[in-house]
């Protein structure tokens, strides 16, 4: 009996330690459960901090691109003025010399006509006329005379002509010297624009590489910038009015020229990230190649968009298009017609590229082919 009764009295003594344990270990899951909230509320607050900083940065770098192109694109309209300006000036030299030449054989002959009056002068015009013995002989003297005055002041009424001529030409000359000075100085001064862009723009991409992303996010935001291209290209597609004069490349297979020369990065159809795979070619290029259509078309878009940069499309009727990535500066405007071999382009590395190429495309009817199969 008094062993039942103390095993009666421990019962409820374990129970409350039981109950105790069992409130503790809640307790303990609790402020777990509570830990991994706040671990992963922090997560995803961190995400979305990081997101918010990359979609700050990448406008940014938007802006860098823009700046840079706009600043590229100067250099190109001063590179092709300084070239015409030139060639102006060659041309003017030219002529300068033919003037000067010229002007010396016309001294010349005055002069010859002038020691020619001169030994005829002894022989009086005057007392020709009053000579009455002679007559014939003096009329055809007084001809002779008059003949050598017209030939004298046609020849002086040349020199003059020249000597203007020339002056208007070294006038033309020295101005577009002058003018070429001012647009090498214009020139310098976009260069130091330029390279102080490129210096910001290094530092924007730097800040973005800090945001690092997980093979998750990464594949995701590819996906997400190839879904931009393709519905930007889909509604391109759907505002395209046909060219009669537009045949498409169908018949230009292993014809066309690349457009650009420079080495393979990445080829069509390999991996780019988990199950996506390049669509195109990206070939690498130094900044400022130019870059040329690789048949003739109608310009549809020259824009910058989300990680392809500064891009350029080409329509080529019969549902082909080109696509042109990664530019530093775009030379067309939508709406453009473009023909074969044609400038449209400088290489860059927009888009947050880390070195300088061209991305390529070629599509028809919206689906990427391979580029292998028309450029030789």
């Amino acid at each position: 009996m008094l062993c039942a009764s103390l095993f009666l009295v421990n019962v409820p003594v374990f129970a409350a330690e039981k109950i105790d344990a069992n409130e503790k270990a809640q307790q303990e899951n609790k402020a777990k459960l509570e830990n991994v909230q706040k671990a992963i509320a922090k997560q995803e607050s961190n995400i979305f901090d990081t997101n918010k900083k990359r979609s700050t940065l990448e406008k940014e770098l938007k802006r860098d691109d823009m700046a840079i192109a706009k600043v590229a694109r100067a250099i190109n309209n001063i590179e092709k003025q300084l070239s015409e300006r030139q060639q102006q000036i060659n041309v003017l030299a030219k002529q300068k010399q033919q003037l000067e030449q010229e002007k010396l054989k016309q001294e010349t002959l005055l002069a010859k006509q002038l020691r020619s009056a001169y030994t005829t002068g002894q022989h009086d015009y005057l007392k020709l006329l009053l000579n009455q013995e002679q007559s014939e002989k003096i009329q055809r003297t007084v001809s002779y005379y008059h003949y050598l005055n017209k030939a004298r002041i046609e020849e002086i009424e040349n020199y003059q002509a020249t000597i203007a001529q020339l002056l208007q030409v070294s006038t033309e000359h020295q101005e577009q010297i002058d003018q070429l000075e001012q647009l090498k100085i214009h020139q310098n001064q976009q260069a130091q624009l330029l390279k102080s862009t490129k210096a910001k723009r290094s530092k924007t991409l730097a800040n973005l590489s800090k945001q690092l992303l997980s093979s998750q996010q990464q594949l995701a935001k590819l996906k997400s910038e190839e879904n931009n291209l393709n519905a930007a290209l889909q509604k391109l597609s759907e505002l395209i009015q046909a060219e009669i004069n537009l045949t498409g490349l169908s018949k230009l297979k292993r014809k066309l020229s690349w457009p650009v020369k420079g080495r393979m990065l990445h080829r069509f159809g390999s991996r780019k990230q988990g199950y996506l795979t390049w669509k195109g070619m990206l070939i690498s290029a130094p900044i400022g190649r130019q870059v040329h259509s690789i048949h003739n078309g109608t310009i549809l878009f020259s824009d910058w968009l989300k990680g392809y940069g500064l891009l350029t499309v080409i329509d080529h009727g019969n549902g082909y298009m080109s696509l042109y990535a990664h530019n530093q500066t775009l030379l067309k405007s939508v709406g453009d017609r473009v023909e074969t071999g044609e400038p449209i382009a400088l290489v860059g590395q927009s888009g947050g590229q880390e070195q300088s190429g061209l991305y390529f495309e070629i599509r028809h009817r919206g689906k990427a082919v391979n580029p292998k199969l028309w450029c030789k």
